[in-house]
C-alpha cells in the first residue's frame, strides 16, 4: 500500500544555520541568498545609512533595486558600524554564535576588522569561513579592486564574445554568479566535512580561478589548438550548424546538431535536400565549421521560405534540438516555468514580488522564500537576541543537588 508523503517541512534543510556575511553588490550575497533559501538564518551587516552598495544600482522593481531584490531575498539587515570599537566587538559576537562567516569586502578589509582566517578558525573551531575575493591572496594582483567585467577581461571571457567584428561582455555578472556557486558550494562542503570531523574551515574562492574554470574547453582548444575559438555571434564557435536562423515571417529559431546521424537527419527532413548529407563540403563538423558560412546561407536560403511554426514542425519531425529566441518578457511567461509552478510570491518592503523558486527543491520540503529586508530592518531584534544569549551564559550555574 503507497503511503503518502509527508508535509512539507517550511524551515527547509539549512534551519538552524546561523551566517553572518559582510557583503556587498553580487558574489558574495549571490551565495549566501541560496542558503537563504535552504532555511539558513543569514544576518546581512549592512553600513549604517547607506547599506549594501547593490540597493542603490537601480530603481526599477518599483522603487527597490533589482540586482537587491535578486540577491537578499529571506535574509535579515543588520545596520552595523564594524569600524568602531562598539560596532566590531558586536560584529565578533555575531561571529562566534555563527556556523559560517562570509565577506567579500575589499582586498585586506576583513583582516583590519579583526576577521583573520586563522584567527578565527582558532577561536572557534566549528566555525566556516569563506572570502570572495577579484585575484585570491597573494601575488601581483592579490591586492587589486575587481568587478565583473574586469574579472570577464582578465579570464579572456570577452575576447570569445560578441561577433567577429567586436568583442562584447556577457549580458549577466556571469563572474560574480561563478564565484558566488563556488562559495555556496563550497560551504556546504564545508559543513558536511564538519559533520564528519567536528571542525569547521578557512576557505577562499577567487572570481578569476571560478571563471577561468568555466573556461576550461576555450582553454584547451586554444593550448593544443593553437588558435582560439573564433567569436560566433549567437552561434557555437566549434560546431556547426549551431544557432539562429530566421524563417520567413520573421521568427528567430535557434537550433543545434550534436553528431553525424543529426546531421543525416536534418540534411533530410528540415532541408529536404537528402543528398546533401553526402556532400564531401560538410562530411564532419570540422569540414561544417570550415565552411559555416556557406553552410548557413543553405540552412538561411530554406528557413525563408518557411514560417516560423514550419520550421519548428520540422524540426520536431527530425526530431532535431531547437529553442525559440525568446525576450526577457518572454521568458517570464515561459510555459515550462508556468507548468512546473516554478514562480511565487515573496515579501518585500515595496509589496509581495514575484520570483524564481530555487532550481533544488528536495522532496517534501519547501523553500523558504521570506522577505527582502529594508535597510536595518532586523537590527533591534538580532541585537535583543545577542543580549538574550549573554544574559543566559552570565546566569550562575545551579548548586548540584547533594
Amino acid at each position: 500500500m503507497r503511503t503518502s508523503a509527508p508535509p512539507p517541512t517550511t524551515g527547509g534543510p539549512l534551519a538552524g544555520l546561523v551566517v553572518v556575511s559582510l557583503e556587498q553588490a553580487v558574489a558574495a550575497p549571490f551565495a549566501t541568498r541560496q542558503l537563504a533559501d535552504l532555511g539558513a538564518r543569514v544576518i546581512k551587516i549592512e553600513r549604517p545609512g547607506r547599506g549594501d552598495l547593490a540597493r542603490h544600482y537601480d530603481t526599477t522593481v518599483r522603487g527597490m533595486s533589482s540586482h537587491f531584490v535578486w540577491l537578499n531575498r529571506g535574509k535579515e539587515s543588520v545596520e552595523l558600524d564594524v569600524r568602531s570599537a562598539a560596532g566590531n566587538r558586536t560584529l565578533h559576537e555575531l561571529v562566534g554564535r555563527a556556523d559560517v562567516l562570509v565577506q567579500n569586502l575589499a582586498p585586506g578589509a576583513a583582516d583590519r576588522l579583526g576577521l583573520e582566517p586563522a584567527t578565527l578558525t582558532a577561536r572557534h573551531p566549528r566555525l566556516v569561513v569563506c572570502g570572495v575575493s577579484g585575484y585570491g591572496t597573494g601575488g601581483e594582483y592579490g591586492t587589486r579592486k575587481a568587478y565583473d567585467l574586469l574579472i570577464q577581461c582578465e579570464a579572456g571571457l570577452v575576447s570569445l564574445t560578441g561577433g567577429p567584428e567586436e568583442p562584447a561582455k556577457v549580458g549577466i555578472s556571469i563572474a560574480d554568479i561563478a564565484s558566488g556557486m563556488y562559495a555556496y558550494s563550497g560551504i556546504l562542503t564545508a559543513l558536511l566535512d564538519r559533520g564528519r570531523t567536528g571542525r569547521g574551515t578557512a576557505f577562499e574562492v577567487s572570481m578569476l580561478e571560478a571563471l577561468g574554470e568555466w573556461m576550461g574547453y576555450a582553454e584547451y582548444f586554444t593550448r593544443y589548438g593553437g588558435t582560439a575559438p573564433l567569436r560566433a555571434g549567437a552561434s557555437h564557435a566549434t560546431i556547426a550548424p549551431y544557432g539562429p536562423f530566421t524563417a520567413g515571417d520573421g521568427t528567430v529559431v535557434n537550433l543545434g546538431l550534436q553528431n553525424e546521424h543529426e546531421w543525416e537527419a536534418f540534411c533530410r527532413v528540415v532541408l529536404q535536400q537528402p543528398a546533401l548529407a553526402a556532400d564531401p563540403r560538410f562530411a564532419g563538423n570540422a569540414q561544417r565549421v570550415a565552411r559555416r558560412a556557406e553552410l548557413d546561407a543553405l540552412i538561411a536560403e530554406v528557413a525563408a521560405t518557411l514560417t516560423g511554426e514550419e520550421l519548428v514542425a520540422r524540426l520536431e519531425a527530425a526530431p532535431i534540438a531547437y529553442a525559440r529566441q525568446r525576450t526577457l518578457a518572454e521568458f517570464a511567461d515561459h510555459p515550462q516555468l508556468r507548468a512546473r509552478e516554478r514562480w511565487a510570491e515573496f515579501d518585500s518592503p515595496v509589496g509581495p514580488l514575484a520570483g524564481l523558486v530555487p532550481p533544488v527543491r528536495l522532496p517534501g520540503t519547501d523553500p523558504a522564500l521570506r522577505p527582502v529586508p529594508a535597510l536595518g530592518e532586523h537590527t533591534e531584534s538580532v541585537l535583543a537576541w545577542l543580549d538574550e544569549i549573554r544574559e543566559q551564559a552570565e546566569q550562575p550555574v545551579p548548586a548540584r543537588a547533594r
